[in-house]
C-alpha cells in the first residue's frame, strides 16, 4: 500500500459510497474484501447499524482498522486477517446485504472472488465494485495491461451469477476509477 495520505487523495470515500448506493441509516450487514487503511470501512460502518466485516491479508492493516473503528466508537466493525482469495470469506452464505470489492479484479482468478461475493450476498443484495481505469495512466494501481476494462468486469459479474449490472460514473469522487453495481437475483 502507498502512504495513507497519498492513498486517501484518490477518493472521496463518502461520495463514492453515495454513488454506489450504500444507504445511510441502513441495518444491512456489509462485507469488504481488502479493507486496507479502512478508507471505505469506516464510512460504511457509519452508515449502517449492521455488522461490517472488513477482511485483509495484511495483519497491520487489520489492526489499524480495528483500532480506528474503536477510536471512532464504531462497535459494528469486525476486522479480520483473512486470505479470502485462497480461503473464502468465512461468512455464512446469503448473510450480507452489501459487498464491496474495490481495486481487486485484476487478480489471476477474479471469477472465483466474484462467486464468493455472490455466495455471501443475500438474495437481492448488492455488490459494489470499483477498479482503476484502464484507459488512462494513473498515479498508482496495477500495470495498465492487467487492469480489467469495465466490459470485462460486467461479463465476469454475469458469469458469477449477478444481474442488474450497471456502470456507475464516479466523477471527481474517484477520478482514476470506474464503478459497477450488481445484484444477486432474488431467486
Amino acid at each position: 500500500m502507498p502512504d495513507e495520505v497519498y492513498w486517501a487523495s484518490f477518493f472521496d470515500s463518502h461520495a463514492v459510497l453515495d454513488r454506489l448506493r450504500l444507504p445511510q441509516n441502513s441495518s444491512c450487514d456489509v462485507l469488504e474484501f481488502g479493507c486496507g487503511y479502512g478508507t471505505f470501512t469506516l464510512p460504511a460502518a457509519s452508515r449502517t447499524s449492521g455488522k461490517v466485516t472488513a477482511l485483509d491479508i495484511e495483519s497491520g492493516m487489520v489492526s489499524l482498522v480495528a483500532q480506528r473503528a474503536q477510536d471512532a466508537g464504531l462497535v459494528n466493525v469486525h476486522a479480520e486477517v483473512r486470505d479470502f482469495v485462497e480461503c473464502g470469506t468465512g461468512v455464512s452464505g446469503g448473510s450480507q446485504g452489501h459487498v464491496m470489492v474495490f481495486n481487486l479484479l485484476h487478480i489471476e482468478d477474479p471469477l472465483s472472488l466474484l462467486r464468493e461475493a455472490h455466495r455471501a450476498l443475500q438474495p437481492g443484495g448488492t455488490l459494489s465494485v470499483i477498479h482503476w481505469r484502464s484507459d488512462i495512466e494513473t498515479p498508482r494501481g496495477p500495470p495498465l495491461a492487467i487492469r480489467p476494462k469495465p466490459e470485462q468486469c460486467v461479463a465476469c459479474l454475469s458469469e458469477a451469477g449477478f444481474d442488474a449490472v450497471v456502470q456507475v460514473p464516479l466523477g471527481q469522487s474517484a477520478p482514476y476509477h470506474y464503478g459497477l453495481l450488481a445484484q444477486r437475483p432474488m431467486c
